[in-house]
């Protein structure tokens, strides 16, 4: 047996999961990159789980506390007590070991909102479901104290999505640094509602009932801007992967940012706006120059997305929409230029 299977038996064992070693069969699971993710087949049904790793699984030295494991576990619990079936439950958990056991969804049921949107399946209704429900976890924990100590993580979140993202691209680019630079203290010092961290298509589950939401190792009561900014730019970037699809990923993100601005209820709508567009240029940038930076752009891509990051970190636009119609006009460009 290998030690790391080794060890989530012992776990398994500990919380009560199974009573011997053999009542567990190990599937592991693809996608993670900051965590080992299996499937466990037990006697009572298949279940997830998930160890965090030190060392994350990108070339670049990234090394984030494993503590975050524990983090994420809490956050499912309190986001599923404020929004029931919105995220896994919390089956179990053994901290000594970095590791929890969680509800397991069978992708045949539950497939990746990723493997949708890759494939060229583009539902707009499902994306707008998305910022609504997004809009509900911010508004549902917003001006808590108690949830403001519970998260109260901002070097963790600094580890895993400041210094990655904006300040390693700072570093890249030091015309702009100071720029970048203040963008990352502004979303650390505004603290508003609990975040999730990672709202990325691979971290949604597109489930007969809604999105289910995964992987939040990031969560922290902070700025709600950077959890719509971080799925639009996803969406943002998934137009140069699917040329085919632009139109519907677009519009995905135009029903996205909508129904997700409706439901801003903490603040000013146009101060998270303001924010998020403010943002999204930066976190295009930094997922070129960043620690993480996505596989599917090819050169042409990479220098488009530079060129309008930057530009629009300069002079950023004013609303959502002014934002996806120059980066539809920056891809056109991009293209006839080849």
């Amino acid at each position: 047996m290998l030690p790391q299977i080794e060890t989530i038996t012992q776990s398994l064992q500990k919380m009560g999961l199974i009573k011997n070693p053999e009542d567990a069969a190990f599937h592991p699971l693809s996608g993670g990159v900051s965590s080992d993710i299996w499937r466990v087949d037990t006697p009572s049904g298949a279940i997830c789980v998930k160890q965090a790793r030190r060392q994350l699984r990108v070339d670049a030295k990234w090394l984030a506390p494993v503590e975050r494991n524990s983090i994420e576990a809490t956050w499912m619990r309190t986001t599923g007590a404020l929004m029931p079936g919105t995220v896994p439950r919390v089956i179990s958990e053994d901290r000594a070991a970095s590791l929890f056991a969680m509800t397991y969804f069978d992708p045949g049921t539950y497939p990746t909102w990723i493997s949708r949107l890759m494939s060229g399946d583009v539902d707009i209704d499902f994306a707008a479901e998305i910022g609504t429900q997004l809009a509900r976890m911010h508004a549902a924990s917003a001006d808590s104290p108690k949830l403001a100590a519970d998260f109260g993580h901002d070097d963790l979140f600094r580890a895993l999505r400041i210094d990655p993202y904006l300040i390693t691209t700072s570093e890249r680019h030091r015309d702009i640094a100071a720029r970048l630079r203040e963008l990352a203290q502004t979303t650390l010092e505004t603290r508003r509602t609990l975040i999730h961290g990672d709202v990325s298509p691979k971290n949604i589950l597109v489930g007969p009932a809604g999105p289910v939401f995964l992987d939040a190792e990031c969560a922290v009561y902070g700025d709600p801007a950077f959890d719509i900014a971080f799925c639009l730019n996803h969406l943002l970037l998934k137009c140069m992967a699917r040329p085919d699809s632009i139109h519907g990923l677009l519009e995905s993100y135009r029903c996205l940012a909508g129904s997700y601005m409706s439901g801003v209820s903490w603040e000013s709508k146009n101060a998270v706006e303001t924010r998020a567009c403010h943002l999204i240029p930066a976190l295009l940038l930094a997922r070129v120059d960043g620690k993480s930076p996505v596989t599917y752009l090819n050169e042409a891509d990479k220098a488009t997305t530079r060129r309008f990051a930057r530009l629009n970190l300069i002079a950023p636009p004013k609303n959502l929409k002014q934002l996806a119609n120059m980066w539809r006009n920056a891809i056109a460009d991009g293209t006839s230029a080849l």
